[in-house]
């Protein structure tokens, strides 16, 4: 994918970009439930991963807006990803067959951040699970990889019901989600819902009543580094709840777009699919380690165990990391370079850093030599070499509302 902050200021440089990037047919580009909102608010529409999306919303720029989310908070349209509700009594053994992670261990409405991967351990998405006490598992996961996320899940079941294991899977077509991000999140949406958010902790989940309508979905989490929700909504009443809480919170709540997301995201050291990861790579490599449960790795019963496990125990390879710069930013394929010259890797995303003024920060693949943070290396940036450090991520500090 597309490091979509590209641009800060001139949305028309990236936009044709976007547009060849993330549409995957010829067919036209589908509206989320959200989509006359959002041009009702003089949201400037892009196709992203088949999707009509605001990349930033009327003159404010996405600095402005990336700003925003961090001091006050934002509301994201984030319908366009794929929802889904896995049934049945075999669903944990059902999902765990695709995946890194143990779903077994976690307790009622919690949640976890894992990845599917292939039989040689690459890629192919990353989702966020939770196990909901109403029996069912509710999956969140990328847009841009809907089409190959439900194959392999439909393929999966297929198998499974010849094996006899009692497992459905429900895609939530059409459905609202509302990302609400950022420091006023729960003083902001507090009077509108029936449940404690300050019961509700970094990766839980709960069904809830928002603006009066019932059965939504309100699960801690996020893609910005800030305290947050995703809030799923029915599809006729995602509008109405989204203008009640812009009226309620008197400016403090804004609408922001895939532009301050993945300047967000980047800040906070996320990755994002197809820029970051892919197939090509495994979670060892993308130092996404942790994903690989220890229940798991003892069963190495996952797909591409054996090379991820392999991948885990060596000292050679490539690892990514964080940089940091100043001068012309690096994107996406800018070549680095070691100080004696030596070509070592090459950056997967970056931008400015709004909320780190002048400084860039990107992130990369690098040969396992040059992992260290201090690491002093180079970016090939238009023929010219520019000095950057290996940092640590996150390279702005994350505010999750983890229970203390």
């Amino acid at each position: 994918m597309l490091n979509i902050a590209r641009q800060y200021r001139n949305t028309s440089k990236f936009t044709p970009l976007i547009s060849r990037t993330f549409s995957s047919d010829k067919s036209e580009p589908k509206k989320t439930c959200l989509y006359d909102l959002n041009v009702k608010h003089h949201g400037k529409m892009v196709d992203f991963a088949g999707y009509l999306m605001p990349v930033q919303y009327a003159s404010e720029g996405i600095a402005a807006s990336h700003k925003h989310t961090r001091s006050h908070c934002s509301l994201f349209d984030v319908s366009h990803m794929l929802q889904t509700n896995i049934h049945g009594k075999d669903n944990v053994k059902f999902l765990e067959g695709l995946m890194v992670g143990d779903i077994q261990s976690l307790p009622s409405n919690h949640g976890t951040l894992s990845v599917f991967t292939t039989d040689d351990g690459g890629i192919i998405d990353d989702f966020i699970v939770n196990k909901t006490s109403l029996g069912y598992l509710y999956v969140v996961s990328n847009a841009g990889c809907r089409d190959k996320d439900l194959a392999l899940m439909k393929s999966k079941l297929t198998l499974a019901k010849k094996e006899g294991l009692d497992v459905d899977i429900e895609v939530l077509e059409g459905r609202g989600l509302l990302a609400i991000q950022g420091p006023l999140m729960m003083s902001i949406l507090q009077p509108h819902v029936d449940i404690l958010l300050e019961q509700l902790y970094f990766m839980t989940t709960s069904v809830a009543t928002v603006c009066g309508v019932p059965n939504c979905r309100i699960t801690r989490c996020g893609y910005t580094g800030e305290d947050g929700v995703e809030v799923s909504v029915p599809p006729d009443a995602a509008a109405d709840i989204v203008e009640k809480l812009l009226d309620s919170s008197k400016g403090a709540l804004k609408l922001a777009g895939l532009g301050a997301r993945d300047s967000l995201r980047l800040e906070a050291g996320l990755c994002l699919y197809g820029s970051d990861m892919d197939e090509k790579i495994n979670p060892i490599e993308a130092s996404l380690a942790w994903l690989v449960a220890k229940r798991r790795r003892l069963a190495a019963d996952f797909p591409g165990a054996t090379n991820i496990l392999k991948e885990l125990k060596s000292t050679t390879g490539r690892r990514r990391v964080g940089f940091v710069s100043r001068g012309p930013p690096a994107r996406g394929h800018t070549p680095i370079h070691s100080k004696d010259g030596q070509l070592i890797g090459e950056i997967t995303s970056g931008c400015p850093s709004p909320s780190l003024p002048g400084l860039n920060v990107s992130m990369g693949y690098v040969d396992r030599p040059f992992i260290k943070n201090g690491t002093e290396v180079q970016f090939e940036i238009r023929k010219k070499m520019i000095d950057a450090q290996v940092t640590k991520m996150p390279f702005v500090p994350t505010k999750y509302y983890i229970k203390k």
